[in-house]
């Protein structure tokens, strides 16, 4: 039996689930997906382990600020993030350091 498993991971984030739930989604082009969901789509299409990188939505952090989500990053556990409804997921991927890789055109 194994003792470990590989992923692609190029790094995690853990978003609280509740806070999600009481924002009412907010992100994505709409305004009505939830943020982990929306950072998921910003990755190459596979899910789990065979992703670009973890989005891990956990149980309450016990913060709970008013109109925002908590994300922590794994890299800067330290410092956790609070997201406001109608923030740029792609800017939040990019400070996160999950921006996709870019196709080069030749």
């Amino acid at each position: 039996m194994r003792d470990q498993v590989p992923s692609h991971w190029r790094g995690a984030v853990l978003v609280c689930s509740k806070c999600s739930k009481k924002v009412g989604g907010g992100f994505g082009p709409k305004g009505k997906t939830r943020l982990a969901k929306a950072l998921r789509e910003l990755g190459n299409g596979k899910k789990g382990r065979k992703a670009d990188f973890g989005v891990i939505e956990t149980g309450c952090l016990k913060l709970c600020p008013k109109q925002a989500v908590v994300v922590i990053d794994a890299h800067r556990p330290r410092d956790w993030l609070l997201v406001k409804p109608g923030s740029s997921v792609e800017a939040l991927a990019d400070r996160l350091g999950f921006v996709p890789p870019t196709i080069a055109v030749t």
